[in-house]
């Protein structure tokens, strides 16, 4: 069964590098452009792994990882949060909301199919 992952973000360069890289790898690729799309989408679709930007419109990162870790369908979804905000209080705030890993762009392409592939092989039931 083909793993699948949820790219919430909303720069269209960074949806089509990342769909590139990452349907290479062997993903199948949703997209959701804005927080509360990603969080409804992540909740009906159980992807294999969500990859958040922190900057969404409608829901940042922050409260869409806190919605997603509040209700029993989004609770062990594999996060990765990958943003251009690279700042300590970034990281420690997204990793208290509850994401696994932190990433910041530009990100190397090696990294963050690594990344993926191991949340996606490491943290499903």
């Amino acid at each position: 069964m083909t793993k699948t992952v949820l790219l919430a973000e909303d720069e269209p360069n960074i949806v089509e590098s990342l769909t590139f890289l990452l349907e290479r790898a062997g993903f199948a690729i949703s997209v959701a452009s804005d927080g509360r799309q990603a969080l409804d989408s992540a909740l009906e679709q159980q992807p294999s792994v969500l990859v958040l930007d922190l900057m969404l419109p409608e829901l940042d990162g922050y409260e869409v990882l806190r919605r997603l870790r509040a209700d029993p369908k989004g609770e062990k979804l594999p996060v990765l949060m990958l943003t251009a905000k690279g700042q300590r209080i970034d990281r420690e705030t997204a990793l208290e909301c509850g994401a696994d890993l932190f990433m910041t762009k530009p990100f190397a392409n090696a990294e963050i199919t690594d990344a993926v592939t191991r949340l996606a092989s490491g943290s499903q039931d």
